[in-house]
């Protein structure tokens, strides 16, 4: 039975420190709330169950307790009566139901230690799973924060390295090559106009020419 198993053999600082080494701290915690779950459920059917021990010896005690008195009193009226044989029945009743009520209290007294201690141990163990699972709250938390700083510093190291900088360089020297493509593809298409385009060009020119000189010549009259 792993009844108060785990609370006897690991303390809450044991627990600690096997978690804080372990690989996945918030599993191996989860792991162990889960065992102490498992034995407090257990252990608090093993209080109920004692605790009705501790119960039935008590009213077994007290059914003894109130025939040892009922008979003292029978045998008291009947003695007033002058019935002594039932006095002496009553007297044998009494001290047979005297020496099972003092039986019954035994009992009853050692069952209720019993129940008692239980109910002390089940109180530790409830104590110590609301500890580990505030433990465990806060080690999710720190395991987070962790992760996060994990990643922003794996971010970040790419910012400043060499690496990093080699590309935007390469990326730079790309662009500035195809812009020279760009220039020098324009400059060549404008040096192969054909020579029809450039007499046309010469007489779009003329014109112009003619027709500026029509307005000077009728300005000037």
């Amino acid at each position: 039975m792993s009844l108060f198993k785990r609370l006897r053999d690991l303390t809450l600082s044991n627990v600690y420190a096997l978690i804080e080494k372990a690989e996945d701290p918030v599993k191996m915690l989860d792991q162990y709330i889960r065992d102490m779950v498992e034995d407090l459920e257990e252990a608090e059917k093993a209080v109920a169950a004692q605790i009705a021990i501790e119960k039935k010896f008590k009213i077994l005690y007290e059914e003894q307790e109130a025939l040892v008195q009922k008979r003292a009193e029978q045998a008291e009226k009947a003695v007033q009566v002058e019935n002594l044989d039932l006095a002496r029945r009553a007297l044998e009743e009494k001290k047979s139901a005297t020496q099972k009520m003092e039986e019954y209290k035994a009992a009853y007294e050692q069952n209720k230690a019993a129940a008692e201690q239980l109910r002390g141990k089940l109180r530790e163990m409830q104590k110590q799973v609301t500890e580990m699972k505030n433990k465990r709250e806060t080690l999710v938390a720190r395991a987070n924060a962790a992760k996060a700083q994990t990643e922003i510093n794996k971010a970040m190291a790419g910012f400043g390295s060499d690496t990093a900088q080699a590309g935007l360089k390469r990326m730079e020297e790309k662009v500035l090559e195809m812009e020279s493509r760009a220039e020098a593809s324009n400059e060549l298409s404008n040096k192969e106009k054909s020579l029809d385009d450039e007499f046309a060009a010469l007489t779009k020119d003329a014109d112009i020419e003619d027709e500026l000189a029509a307005l000077m010549k009728k300005h000037q009259k």
